[in-house]
């Protein structure tokens, strides 16, 4: 993954983000960090892919913080800027809020008006009784756009049928 441009990052971000082994960190104004990082995988057919985490490292309940949506949308922005690539994002499934952070994290997406330029589609597979929600987000201008949305909703189908490929 080519590293991001944090200087970019700032210059919008209404959180100073820093880079620390290979994270991108900030801080809220009611002190709770937030860590975003991108751990690659390779998708079925060679399709470079990276999982999108976002950790609430103080574990404390975030209130409705606009400015937190904002710093986030700007490092992904800044991710798709530097790496033309796809973006998976499975919700943590702590405290059974993994359906409300699913549906949050599209909210703050898709409130950005992200719609035109990015594809966007999240599934719900379940391990055992527990439901995950996986989310896949890549550019409309992506060259193997159609590719991506197949390989994507095979594996899916293949976790749905709970069969190893």
């Amino acid at each position: 993954m080519i590293h991001l441009d944090i200087e970019r990052i700032n210059e919008y971000a209404p959180y100073k983000v820093e880079a620390e082994a290979g994270q991108y960190i900030f801080e809220t104004d009611h002190g709770i960090l937030y860590g975003v990082s991108f751990d690659e995988e390779t998708m079925p057919g060679l399709l470079k892919a990276y999982w999108f985490n976002l950790a609430n490292y103080s574990q404390k309940a975030s209130p409705r913080d606009v400015k937190i949506r904002t710093t986030v949308i700007l490092i992904i922005e800044e991710f798709f800027r530097a790496n033309p690539d796809i973006l998976l994002y499975m919700c943590d499934s702590a405290n059974n809020q993994q359906a409300q952070r699913s549906r949050l994290f599209l909210h703050w997406f898709n409130a950005y008006g992200q719609q035109a330029e990015y594809y966007t589609s999240t599934e719900m597979v379940k391990d055992g009784d527990e439901e995950n929600y996986i989310a896949l987000i890549v550019k409309r201008s992506h060259p193997q756009l159609q590719t991506v949305i197949d390989v994507f909703n095979k594996q899916i189908a293949m976790f749905r049928a709970n069969k190893p490929q």
